[in-house]
């Protein structure tokens, strides 16, 4: 029986797929074998030694320490494109909420006094004030272009709007499903000078952090509107306050609210309301509970984010999984260790991402504790699980 904790709410559909025969769910757990978050924080966490593995029903994962858990060869889990269709949506809805000045225009209609005689005079009176535009015809640059920023690239071309992306890391995956008509920019700043939008779809990391700066600005096409509902600290929060205050960014839509920002008339701020759909939440639960079975039941990493992914059809008695540092004659070293213990290795497979390996051995006989013992042994080796 595996113990898996929840740390939120996890859509029932999802939870559902975890067999009560060989799972037990217990959100209070102290010693769980994995662990199911959406949102909660885990930085200064207890990890006990026993946790093998950590699902996030969604795609970002800042709120996991991953680094911790990768020394302790925990593999952690995430739900890329889940929560795509409901993030486009969003992007589109901001789009036009900015461009039409419908939040403006809602909140005017939402201060009249319904008793008013001359109520409807007023409406007619009211509207010139928020005579907007179209999208049509308009360029967005879309600066990133995995699941959810080619949704959004290709939703932006059915409104008929010339769409620029950018994305040196683009997987073939993404390239076929990217409309033909998206026009590839050469750098950010060919991208930043061309847009009178940009959606920003990129995770945080240090190469990403400040993405739009004080340089942006320089080169930006004026009135730009900036869409963020990707991360907070991708834009730069000085040259985001210097680019509101100068009109080089006539609006900002962000799904990351601040103080610095909340009451500025230029920019429209929601609770972080991205996956917040019935659907997406449901999607990213029933995906990571998936990959989750899969790893526990048989050793397979499908949407990890620290080891490399690896799935293989088992074969032989039983398997043993291995993480451990990437480090020279890794695999010579366990191999002699199957040897010594006189073990047979029916198929082997090996893999590394960044300093992190995954190894999947099956092999014909029974293994014995020393044998597991002897691999923990290995200068190097993280975890070792048999199956």
């Amino acid at each position: 029986m595996y113990t898996v904790r929840t740390l939120n709410p996890i859509s029932p559909n999802g939870l559902s797929r975890l067999p009560d025969t060989l799972y037990a769910l217990n959100p209070d757990a102290t010693d769980p074998d994995a662990i199911l978050v959406r949102s909660a924080q885990m930085h200064g966490m207890t990890v006990n030694p026993k946790l093998i593995a950590v699902g996030r029903a969604g795609a970002g994962t800042n709120n996991i320490p991953i680094d911790d858990l990768s020394q302790r060869g925990v593999v952690v889990f995430n739900a890329p494109g889940a929560n795509a269709n409901a993030v486009k949506e969003l992007v589109m809805a901001g789009m036009l909420m900015s461009v039409r000045n419908l939040a403006e225009a809602s909140s005017f209609v939402a201060q009249l006094d319904a008793a008013d005689a001359e109520l409807e005079k007023k409406v007619e009176g009211g509207k010139k004030k928020f005579v907007g535009s179209e999208l049509s015809g308009r360029t967005l640059g879309v600066v990133g272009l995995g699941a959810i920023g080619v949704k959004v690239a290709n939703a932006a071309k059915a409104l008929g709007m010339r769409v620029l992306g950018f994305d040196p890391h683009m997987t073939v995956e993404g390239a076929w499903q990217l409309s033909s008509d998206v026009h590839k920019a050469g750098s950010l700043n060919e991208l930043y000078a061309q847009s009178g939008f940009v959606s920003f779809h990129v995770p945080l990391n240090p190469a990403t952090r400040g993405l739009y700066a004080a340089g942006s600005l320089a080169v930006a096409k004026h009135g730009q509107v900036l869409l963020n509902f990707a991360r907070e600290g991708i834009i730069d929060p000085e040259a985001l306050v210097e680019g509101l205050s100068s009109g080089v960014i006539s609006r900002y839509i962000t799904d990351f609210p601040s103080a610095e920002l909340i009451g500025n008339p230029k920019v429209l701020s929601f609770p972080h309301l991205g996956a917040s759909t019935h659907e997406a939440e449901e999607n990213c639960a029933v995906m990571v509970v998936d990959q989750l079975r899969e790893f526990i039941e048989h050793g397979n990493v499908i949407n990890s984010v620290n080891f490399p992914n690896m799935r293989l059809a088992r074969e032989g008695h039983q398997r043993i999984c291995i993480a451990n540092r990437n480090k020279p004659n890794m695999i010579g070293q366990l191999s002699h260790v199957f040897g010594e213990s006189d073990v047979n290795i029916t198929q082997m497979h090996n893999a590394s991402r960044g300093d992190y390996a995954y190894n999947i051995v099956d092999v014909d006989a029974p293994v014995g504790a020393a044998l597991v013992d002897a691999l923990r042994a290995i200068d190097g080796i993280l975890s070792v699980r048999v199956i």
